[in-house]
């Protein structure tokens, strides 16, 4: 196979592109590096795309090598006829090399196996050539009887021919090919309860549920299987037998006036019933959970970015609660740099009830530290917290807001070791709080601390792949860290390890070496550090800025192979670096940038136009953070509950998770609303992904309010 040619076939994309780029991956170059800084090697493919090409690389590279092991498998067999071999190494998927490797693979003891022991091969021979068209079957079969072997008679000896055809039927790869297109067309997912165990009414929808196979979503296949693994549902695959049959039977029967069509018939019906229906069904759902996984971990990446790319909330001085009931809500007030500058625990909710105390303490820390913003955790006494802080903010001689932040995964960081390393004089409840301060001000620099799939914002994410979804998390992550750029000189271990080139172990170097020689003055100090070589500095430099340094090329994304190019274009505008740090100086220089003709000037300066490109935008922003121009957080000074809804009510809110089947929206009570993807738009919605993302604001409409379920309906039509 010519990988590089299919390869560019499949991804519409040029030979000479997809060679390049694969050069690119075998020197060791990472997605990130490759992405932004060898665009002219690549052709300009965006991250997605190398990502798609990594991913096919990998899963062809892996096809190759296992028709390799599977020509050598046969071949040891001796069984490797031209035909078979050039089969296989046509085969364009997996499941096509192992369908041609089945009548080979080392098999358990079958009733088969069992039958040619005793000598009723040649017998199955017989019946399969279906030459005999005079006789009686029985007459033929005695000559086979063999009481010391085990076959006491002719009917004993048939059916043992039949075991030995039945097997032989279910591993015909062609045939097991029509039946699974076959299956994939008509066959039908099926369930029902298996219990009226009232822990299983959530599988409910789910009690004698049939839908076609090739029309079920992903996130019913993964609520059906979570329903099988906890022992709620029973789920099966259900097809019409006869039509299947007779399409089996006739590529079965070369002779019809064969003696012996009768016990082909059975011996089909078998094979199809016992071998072929089994194994392809655990097939069929392994592939349909392997799309809906899929999906699943598509979803929790895209809306992982999302979460990830708010925009920071520069130099607040921010108090984060984390509430509680019995325990009390634990208070930490945080300086600009997250900074830890006090912390208290309060008690206004049951069973302490102690109101006016809390409303003292907090108003107290406001003052003393000149609080700006609230950040309150959306997590049990949430809702009760918020009335708490309007009544503060209510009293206040100055404007404080607050606003709601997500206390995903807060537990599980402030339990870790890292969180143990930077707050070593609090207890894991209070780290809590910070976390939840610290979120608002840097989201990024925070989230990355934490398990990405413990921050809810995916659907089914304990039920997939966990391999794969690790995997794609990180990339995410990886992502994030490097679309929005590092401070060498106040990132945390926990950052500059997802920067690319870098990893755990360099970025504990990193954070040593500037604790024991002060901050960073120039990136090529990183050559310093204890094991941080040529290549990982390639990698990982341009991805990191040095705000207070002593080059102000080094607070831009421009990365120091092609500094010479941003000085001689600084130059040719009678410019020095120095000028960026000069506002008046830069605006110029914004001026005169867009004047200039790209394609020439990228000529002259012998460097490719998207690397010029790039280097002009980095030029005209400096210390740029491109989540800046996402929207931020939704700040409050009230607080509403689910008794002021009423339908046709319309509201601001923020999305906080999209799912396959719509997305839920904080409109500032106690529960999110869901926007059903048939909400979502006036016209049809394939992809909720395609409409809303996380942190969006969004207007909605009430439809209903369930204060029993707690569930609230909303819409987004006709609303803008």
């Amino acid at each position: 196979m010519d990988l590089i040619k299919q390869l560019a076939t499949e991804l519409t994309l040029r030979p000479e592109q997809v060679e390049r780029t694969i050069k690119l991956f075998d020197e060791g170059n990472t997605l990130p590096f490759i992405a932004r800084y060898r665009k002219e090697i690549t052709g300009g493919l965006d991250e997605e795309q190398l990502r798609t090409l990594e991913e096919r690389l990998r899963y062809l590279r892996n096809l190759e090598a296992r028709k390799e092991e599977v020509l050598r498998l046969i071949g040891e067999q001796g069984k490797l006829t031209p035909e078979l071999e050039e089969a296989i190494k046509q085969a364009t998927i997996l499941q096509e090399v192992e369908d041609y490797y089945q009548p080979f693979r080392p098999k358990r003891r079958t009733r088969a196996t069992v039958a040619k022991e005793k000598g009723l091969e040649p017998l199955a021979l017989m019946i399969w050539q279906q030459e005999q068209t005079n006789g009686d079957p029985l007459l033929l079969a005695e000559a086979y009887v063999n009481p010391e072997l085990g076959v006491e008679d002719a009917n004993q000896a048939l059916a043992g021919a039949m075991d030995i055809i039945a097997e032989q039927i279910s591993e015909q790869a062609e045939w097991r090919r029509m039946i699974r297109e076959y299956l994939w067309e008509h066959a039908r997912i099926t369930s029902e309860l298996k219990t009226d165990d009232p822990a299983g009414a959530v599988y409910r929808q789910y009690h004698n549920f049939t839908e076609p196979v090739k029309k079920i979503p992903p996130h019913r296949v993964l609520a059906i299987n979570r329903g099988e693994k906890t022992g709620f549902l029973k789920v099966g695959l259900d097809v019409e037998l006869q039509p299947l049959l007779e399409r089996l039977f006739a590529l079965v029967q070369s002779n019809p006036q064969s003696i012996f069509t009768d016990y082909l018939k059975a011996a089909t019906e078998d094979s199809l019933t016992r071998l072929l229906l089994p194994s392809l069904e655990r097939e069929i759902r392994a592939s349909l959970t392997a799309t809906a996984e899929e999906q699943a971990i598509k979803v929790f990446g895209l809306n992982l970015r999302q979460l990830l790319l708010q925009p920071p909330v520069r130099g607040k001085i921010v108090m984060g609660i984390d509430p509680g009931f019995r325990t009390g809500c634990k208070v930490a007030v945080v300086d600009a740099i997250g900074r830890v500058q006090e912390t208290a625990t309060i008690y206004p909710h049951p069973p302490q009830k102690d109101w006016e105390q809390a409303l003292k303490v907090l108003s107290a820390l406001i003052h003393k530290h000149q609080v700006d913003l609230i950040a309150v955790g959306n997590g049990t006494a949430g809702r009760e917290t918020e009335e708490l802080v309007t009544q503060v903010l209510a009293n206040l001689d100055r404007l404080v807001y607050y606003a709601v932040v997500s206390e995903a995964g807060a537990s599980v960081y402030s339990a870790s070791k890292l969180a143990r390393e930077e707050l070593p004089e609090l207890d894991v409840a209070m780290r809590g709080a910070v976390s939840i301060a610290r979120r608002l001000q840097d989201p990024l620099a925070e989230l990355v601390k934490i398990e990405p799939k413990a921050l809810g914002v995916g659907q089914y994410q304990h039920d997939v792949n966990q391999n794969n979804l690790a995997q794609t998390l990180k990339g995410v992550v990886e992502s994030c860290v490097n679309f929005v750029g590092v401070d060498l000189n106040t990132a945390s271990a926990s950052l500059l390890e997802n920067v690319a080139g870098i990893g755990p172990a360099l970025a504990r170097a990193i954070v040593e070496y500037r604790q024991e020689n002060g901050p960073f003055r120039r990136r090529e100090e990183l050559l310093k550090v204890k094991r941080f070589g040529q290549h990982a500095y390639t990698q990982a430099a341009g991805f990191l800025r040095l705000p207070g340094g002593d080059y102000s090329l080094e607070n831009t994304g421009i990365h120091p192979e092609s500094y010479h190019v941003a000085e001689a274009l600084l130059a040719s505008l009678g410019y020095a670096s120095a000028d960026l740090n000069d506002p008046d100086k830069l605006e110029e220089l914004r001026q005169k940038l867009k004047k200039i003709d790209p394609q020439t000037t990228a000529a002259e300066l012998q460097t490719g136009l998207p690397t010029f490109q790039d280097i002009v935008e980095a030029l005209c922003r400096p210390g740029r953070d491109p989540r800046e121009e996402m929207p931020g957080p939704v700040f409050r000074r009230d607080v509403k509950s689910m008794a002021d809804l009423r339908p046709e009510m319309v509201l601001d809110g923020i999305v906080r998770n999209v799912v396959d089947f719509g997305a839920f929206v904080d409109i500032g009570v106690e529960q999110d609303g869901l926007v059903h993807i048939s909400e979502l738009a006036e016209k049809f919605v394939r992809d909720p992904l395609a409409v809303v993302s996380v942190g969006q604001r969004v207007k909605v409409r009430v439809l209903s309010i369930d204060t029993e379920r707690q569930r609230i309906a909303l819409s987004m039509k006709g609303l803008g």
